[in-house]
């Protein structure tokens, strides 16, 4: 609206120029021709001109300054409508986020995330226990081959010496049942210590 009324105005303002001109030629003609009346009454509507033609200036200008304040007003407006925007946005979200549920999620995730690693800490036990228990198996049997072959190497050699009688093999054997049995008590302790590990991970 703003920018067709300063096009008018410009255009009003050409033809006011137009007019000067045309005046200032007619004066020097009535002065040529000596008709001095004439020419005061020209030289007053020059100046008239010349005072229109300078309040066309202004107006255009205050006009144009008035234009630039209403795109000042409405940057600001767009600017504000921006805010409120990403205002309405960040409300929205906050309303989403739920820190209570958040917290009890976070909770639950440290919880599971310790639980895990109280698994894999049980089962690479379990796994470490059942490989030690084969080998500990091994040289268990070797530890009896040994000790057999060194009983009866003393035995041989007591039937050597001896005639006859009683020969001290029912001693090895209690000796291997006492081992047996050791043995069957450390193993009984390992899978106690691992069953009460799983029934805590079963009540987290």
């Amino acid at each position: 609206m703003l920018d067709k009324s300063i096009r008018e105005i410009e255009r009003e303002r050409q033809g006011l120029q137009t007019q000067e001109k045309k005046l200032i030629n007619e004066i020097k003609k009535t002065a040529k021709q000596g008709q001095m009346g004439a020419v005061k009454v020209m030289a007053k509507d020059l100046i008239r001109t010349r005072h229109q033609i300078e309040k066309f200036y202004k107006l255009k200008s205050q006009l144009q300054g008035v234009s630039l304040r209403i795109q000042t007003l409405k940057s600001t407006q767009a600017m504000g409508e921006a805010m409120k925007g990403v205002t309405k946005a960040m409300g929205q979200m906050n309303r989403q986020m739920n820190l209570p549920s958040l917290q009890k999620i976070m909770q639950e995730f440290e919880r599971q995330n310790e639980k895990m690693e109280m698994v894999s800490e049980v089962m690479g036990d379990a796994i470490d226990d059942a490989l030690e228990g084969d080998e500990e198996e091994e040289e268990t049997e070797d530890l009896v081959s040994q000790v057999l072959d060194e009983i009866g190497i003393d035995i041989n050699q007591e039937l050597v010496n001896a005639p006859s009688g009683a020969v001290a093999v029912p001693a090895a054997k209690n000796k291997v049942v006492q081992a047996e049995a050791t043995g069957a008590e450390d193993s009984g302790g390992i899978d106690s210590d691992l069953q009460a590990r799983l029934d805590n991970l079963r009540k987290m």
